[in-house]
């Protein structure tokens, strides 16, 4: 059984979609959760009251993750509001599509720095909580972009490959600290980001399951993976897609 009393997660993008699914799930097997937002104030607050129905306490922190200096103000602000974290989930991340050859710089810059350097911050800001603790588990959510490469994602594909590559050298260099480090690669789910998908039959076709996934789908794995059930997995990247990319 799933169970997370006493832990305290942080997620990364947690005011919408995947993040706020996953938020909710882990409140729901009894963690606390710290939100990290960078857009809307009042969604980020609708999150926060459902997260606390469940009886468990919640706070949220407006966060560029881009930014090295905000990521390590704001862990320290958790650490002093919760007194530490045994859960990471970096789920925060932008789409800025474009075919390659009109793809313009600031579009590839933007979506590197948000995916994939901030995921980076996020681990380094927070290595030394989990090492202090001797433990601690780190999600970090990818895409089946990053292992499939989509055409007009060249910038997302890249920034998803990346945090796989991220997650095995963290799960090395942490493994002996007693910490976790794995990824989850959805595929298509129903999210603001995902809104203006083709949705017909002939494009349900592609997936096996013939159905896009939802962010409980994707909050499922990730409250196993936070878990003591998942604590001698790491490494590892975890395809929640339906069979898109078998």
């Amino acid at each position: 059984m799933t169970d997370l009393k006493g832990k305290t997660a942080i997620i990364t993008g947690g005011s919408r979609g995947i993040g706020a699914g996953i938020a909710e799930k882990f409140a729901a097997y009894g963690a606390n959760v710290a939100i990290i937002y960078n857009g809307n104030l009042e969604k980020a607050t609708e999150v926060k009251q459902k997260v606390e129905s469940f009886g468990t306490k919640c706070e949220i922190y407006k966060c560029n993750v881009a930014s090295s200096e905000e990521c390590k103000q704001t862990v320290k602000n958790i650490v002093a509001d919760f007194g530490g974290f045994e859960i990471l989930v970096n789920n925060a991340g932008i789409t800025k599509d474009n075919l390659l050859v009109m793809m313009e710089d600031e579009e590839f810059d933007a979506v590197i720095d948000t995916n994939l350097k901030g995921c980076f911050n996020m681990i380094k800001a927070c290595s030394r909580n989990f090492i202090k603790k001797k433990y601690g588990k780190i999600i970090n959510i990818s895409s089946v972009s990053g292992i499939m490469g989509l055409a007009g994602q060249a910038n997302y594909s890249a920034s998803k490959a990346g945090v796989i590559a991220l997650t095995k050298v963290t799960a090395r260099e942490l493994g002996g600290k007693n910490v976790c480090c794995n990824a989850i690669a959805p595929g298509f789910i129903t999210t603001d980001m995902t809104k203006d998908l083709d949705s017909s039959e002939e494009f349900l076709k592609s997936i096996p399951k013939a159905r896009l996934g939802t962010p409980e789908d994707v909050a499922n794995l990730a409250a196993f993976l936070a878990s003591s059930m998942s604590d001698y997995i790491t490494g590892e990247t975890v395809r929640v897609d339906g069979g898109l990319a078998i």
